[in-house]
């Protein structure tokens, strides 16, 4: 077992106190981490305010050299990182690989950015002035990362901020530090300057004050419930900060009658349960046309039924299990409702095996119960008849959320009606509601959250806009 450091001004730094990193798929102790408070943050928010007056002066050429650097060094410790988030997560195989491999593809993705900080010239009424506009990176961004995708997340949350010329402190979740801390460790090896990039592990409520309150962090980025981004912005916004919120999602998967079911049924089921449906873009409320809706359900079931469980390093299992204990109540509290309410559990509904939950699909749940309203974050999916297009629309819009929705047609005229009227940051024709693109704008409408993370449009959003003019000639006075 191996004990980890915060990560702050180029050194990692183990403190006195450590809290236990567990394995959720064994239950046992995968490593020791260091228990942040407010004092490390500080730290690393000083440390990250001389990196950033390095990293921001340095030409755009620097930075993108030395993020490609960073994609390079990611790709050659694909084998080590994708262990750590097997062991760490509760991930698959094939999921935790394709997140480091993505991180790679972000990070390249984010270095061509640094290339890219245009600025813009306007005319003006004034004789003799030339008026321009430039971009300036904000200074230190804050970015508090989820489990879930515990690289890929955190790479996609600073590396554009990075590319931007910003200096980030980062604060993991407590479930998976250890990921953060490697990652930390191969951007210095890249040749970040000391305290461009620093990790404080530790727990949100001892650390995250220190971050969201500090008048010298300017940005904030956060991925994760809505109740916490909430707590996070009420604080945020008394220093006026900047900030990127990708909050929770309820998402709809919207059903039409022209579809093969059965095929139809194979995407429903990757929408839904992969990573045991803990992705805040997962498929969990789906919304099929009443011809087709008992058919497709059963079909579902019988796809969920067949799902393999188990071993994490087997290319064949589906998904491991929730990240904890309070998870895995919370997933078995949503369907015990949604039964007592009277709605018909057709596969699943109960625990597989230590923290994995079994595949579970509920037919039609009364509309207010909470598998159908709240987040469940777990591997739960619920189907409901609609009569016609637009009640499908109509009832995919019936939440507080919005992040994400797909819809699945073969009618194009159809599909793109749904997607311009379904109100969500994103919505994926042809396919189920959870996509990634490094370049693509993600984010939420309503209470999913507010900010897009990707490609220049994070960059739009680390970076503040200066008007400058300079007079060229005598200008009238008004006195």
């Amino acid at each position: 077992m191996k004990t980890y450091g915060h990560f702050i001004n180029g050194e990692e730094i183990i403190s006195p106190i450590t809290f236990e990193d567990l394995n959720p798929y064994t239950g046992e102790v995968y490593a020791l981490a260091s228990h942040g408070n407010t004092d490390d943050a500080k730290k690393a928010i000083i440390a990250a305010r001389a990196g950033f007056e390095t990293w921001s002066s340095l030409p755009p050429a620097e930075r993108e050299r030395v993020m490609l650097k960073v994609a390079d060094l990611l790709e050659a410790n694909v084998d080590r990182l994708t262990d750590i988030i097997i062991d760490e997560s509760g991930s698959v195989i094939i999921k935790a690989r394709t997140e480091v491999l993505y991180s790679a593809s972000l990070m390249r993705a984010a270095a061509g950015e640094a290339r890219r900080l245009y600025g813009d010239t306007f005319p003006n009424d004034k004789p003799h002035r030339l008026s321009m506009v430039i971009r300036e990176p904000l200074g230190v961004v804050a970015a508090i990362s989820p489990f879930n995708a515990p690289l890929s997340l955190l790479v996609k949350m600073i590396s554009f901020a990075l590319g931007a010329g910003n200096a980030v402190v980062a604060k993991p979740s407590e479930e998976t530090p250890v990921i953060a801390v490697e990652l930390a460790k191969i951007l210095h090896e890249a040749e970040f300057p000391s305290g461009t990039f620093n990790v404080v592990t530790g727990f949100g409520a001892e650390v995250g004050p220190a971050l969201v309150e500090s008048s010298d962090v300017n940005g904030i980025a956060f991925t994760g419930s809505t109740s916490t981004g909430i707590n996070i912005a009420q604080s945020a916004v008394k220093t006026m900060k900047r900030m990127q919120m990708e909050l929770g999602g309820k998402n709809p998967l919207v059903v039409l009658k022209d579809v093969d079911i059965e095929e139809a049924a194979e995407i429903a089921a990757v929408g839904a349960f992969f990573h045991g449906g803990q992705i805040c873009m997962s498929s969990a409320r789906i919304i099929v046309e009443k011809e087709i809706a008992r058919t497709f359900a059963e079909a579902l079931a019988k796809k969920a039924k067949s799902l393999q469980l188990g071993d994490l390093r087997n290319p064949q299992t589906a998904y491991g299990p929730v990240i904890n204990a309070r998870a895995l109540e919370k997933v078995k509290r949503h369907v015990n409702e949604a039964r007592s309410a009277g709605a018909e559990i057709l596969a699943g509904g109960d625990v597989h095996h230590g923290l994995i939950y079994q595949p579970t699909v509920i037919w039609e749940p009364p509309r207010t119960c909470s598998a159908w309203c709240e987040e469940t974050f777990g591997p739960v999916t619920a189907v409901v008849a609609a009569d016609d297009l637009d009640e499908a629309i109509a009832i995919a819009n019936e939440s507080d959320y919005g992040l994400s929705a797909g819809v699945l047609t073969n009618d194009m005229v159809r599909g793109m009606t749904a997607a311009r009227k379904i109100r969500c940051g994103a919505v994926h024709v042809g396919m189920h509601s959870f996509q990634s693109d490094s370049m693509a704008p993600v984010g939420g409408f309503g209470m999913s959250g507010f900010g897009r993370s990707g490609g220049h449009y994070s960059v739009e959003h680390f970076t503040e806009l200066k008007w400058i003019s300079l007079e060229l000639g005598k200008t009238p006075r008004p006195f």
